[in-house]
């Protein structure tokens, strides 16, 4: 006779509640409920480190048929503080695979849920907005309602959160360039993904990860050409340590690229606020035009937060660091998602143009960002 499934709830702060069936880990989890729009990629969303503190939600209905391999992991680990998905794969079909999602995710401590209707709970959000979650699965099901509810609203909002220290790496590691070299690179590791570093030494930089509380002069001991900021999880306004450090960067005069957090923490240095979205963007079909060329790019993207700016025209830098203006902009709502500075080096996206899983019609920018470093060598000379 076979077993019937353990039951397993998601309860949000607003007191809806979603019954389902304990996927992943048993226990109780909470964090940010948010959703992702990728029909394929899951390995790559999952060991996202910007998803550290957030319960993700997968649009598509059918996950894990691929199961999990050695080689497309984003980072050390699973990052989501718990995963939702309607209909799990009960097999495992790609000959790369060497566990499936469900053990990869027993195995990290992910606590999950599926069985639930994914479509409404993404309606939900859509239109009440990201808020607070809570999965619980084996004893923790059968708590009381009120006692889940009261679990889930006693969590932490992510507005104010700074996570950089949970996902950065705790020493420098370095990935030696490949084919023709540029220089030492130094990346603030904010929740840095794999496929980021590989692009970047792929260019020719010395790539050089550093742990998230480093200094400027730990940033000058190591000579670099240029400075880069990675994604990250948390909200900007409560970096105010990176804001200074990358203002320290800039006063120095190296070339600078960031991109998603590192977006929006170039926007609060060059003295532009940041906003939180009402339900964000994630997933791998997001269009943004470049307005230097007029061309769509279809993006990768996971943010939930924005800068805010003017879309049209250059205008001044509230702390002085010359023209500035809007370089990318997403066509579903208007946000920024990119800067330019027109009398510094330094640019950033709010998108992931690395996008392991896809598309790579960004891919470009980290061709952008080697042009830049070499003409700012030869301005220095």
């Amino acid at each position: 006779m076979t077993a019937l499934p353990e039951p397993a709830v998601l309860v949000l702060e607003d007191g809806t509640r979603h019954a389902g069936r304990a996927y992943g880990a048993r226990g109780t989890t909470l964090g940010e409920v948010v959703f992702s729009t990728g029909m394929s990629g899951y390995q790559e969303t999952i060991t996202d480190p910007s998803y550290a503190g957030q319960i993700v939600l997968q649009t598509a209905p059918h996950i894990g048929n691929t199961g999990m391999n050695d080689e497309d992991p984003e980072s050390r680990r699973i990052w989501v503080a718990g995963y939702i998905v309607r209909d799990p794969s009960r097999v495992v079909s790609n000959w790369r695979a060497n566990t499936s999602l469900d053990d990869a995710l027993v195995e990290d401590g992910i606590v999950g849920i599926s069985g639930i209707d994914t479509r409404a709970v993404t309606r939900h959000i859509r239109s009440a907005g990201s808020m607070r979650g809570g999965i619980f699965s084996g004893e923790a099901a059968g708590l009381d309602e009120d006692e889940q509810l009261r679990i889930v609203r006693q969590a932490p909002e992510m507005t104010g959160q700074n996570l950089s220290a949970e996902v950065s790496v705790d020493a420098v590691t370095i990935t030696t360039a490949m084919g023709e070299r540029v220089g030492n690179l130094a990346v603030l590791d904010l929740g840095v993904k794999q496929a980021t570093i590989d692009n970047l030494a792929a260019r020719g930089f010395d790539v050089h990860v550093m742990p998230q509380s480093s200094t400027i002069d730990d940033i000058r001991a190591i000579d670099p050409v240029a400075v880069f900021y990675s994604n990250g999880p948390g909200d900007p306004a409560a970096s105010g340590d990176h804001v200074e450090l990358l203002r320290a960067v800039l006063d120095d005069g190296l070339p600078f690229f960031g991109i998603c957090f590192g977006n929006q923490l170039l926007g609060r240095a060059l003295g532009l606020g940041t906003y939180k979205l009402p339900f964000g963007h994630r997933g791998i079909n997001q269009p943004v035009l470049d307005k230097s060329t007029g061309r769509v790019e279809i993006t990768a993207h996971n943010h939930g937060f924005a800068v805010d700016a003017p879309l049209e025209g250059a205008f001044d830098s509230p702390h002085g660091y010359g023209k500035v203006e809007v370089s990318h902009v997403g066509l579903n709502d208007n946000v920024v998602e990119g800067l330019r500075a027109l009398d510094i080096p330094a640019f950033s996206v709010q998108y992931h143009p690395e996008a392991a899983a896809g598309p790579h019609d960004a891919n470009y920018l980290f061709d952008r960002f080697r042009d830049l470093v070499i003409a700012s060598k030869k301005d220095a000379q």
